[in-house]
């Protein structure tokens, strides 16, 4: 059996290689779990702002009513705020509650007739990565008045990052990556153990 060249070896690994890392910028996902005693909020991901309108820079606190369907995570600090999209109005029947602990982006939505409004740092630019987190010390799901469950606002034309999710899910539970990473890297050794067939004959 003749060796595969050098080059044809390297391609290989390149395109393996970027199965892992040329993914695009995910939209801005926020992940509610529950963490021992506590109910910790995670946020990351990008935001188009292309079809939203913007309204202006307030200053938020850091919580989350459920009833009203909002939720701000991320350090206190100036923000500027868009309306445009449309969503659920609510994830549960729970009321105002602060955060104990935050940092990170101060990102947040809010869909409630008279109140909508979805938030960034202010002077933030489409598609930058955002960062946050938030959590509520001895607190429940039951208690913060939360219904698990995966809800989504939309805006714009479809364009990738017009939408903010928000994930209650029980801790560890993570987003599936529906098999696309691992099915892609079975392709491409498969490709590769044909071409290696073909190159000894």
């Amino acid at each position: 059996m003749k060796p595969l060249p050098k080059i044809l070896l390297t391609l290989t690994a390149v395109a393996i290689t970027s199965l892992f890392c040329a993914r695009p910028a995910q939209a801005y996902t926020v992940t509610l779990e529950q963490v021992g005693s506590d109910v910790v909020a995670n946020g990351s991901g990008a935001i188009n702002l292309m079809g939203l309108h913007f309204l202006g820079t307030v200053e938020t606190e850091i919580f989350i009513q459920a009833m009203v369907g909002a939720i701000f995570t991320g350090q206190l600090a100036d923000t500027d705020f868009y309306r445009g999209f449309t969503g659920p109005t609510n994830f549960g029947s729970g009321g105002r509650f602060f955060a104990n602990a935050s940092s990170g982006d101060d990102v947040g939505i809010q869909n409630f007739p008279g109140a909508k409004f979805l938030l960034v740092p202010q002077g933030y630019v489409s598609n930058a990565a955002l960062s946050d987190s938030m959590t509520f010390n001895n607190a429940t799901f039951h208690s913060l008045g939360v219904t698990p469950g995966t809800y989504e606002w939309t805006w714009g034309t479809g364009l990738p990052n017009q939408n903010f999710t928000l994930i209650i899910s029980q801790a560890g539970a993570g987003v599936p990556d529906g098999g696309s990473t691992v099915s892609l890297l079975g392709f491409a050794l498969l490709g590769l153990a044909a071409l290696r067939r073909k190159l000894s004959c």
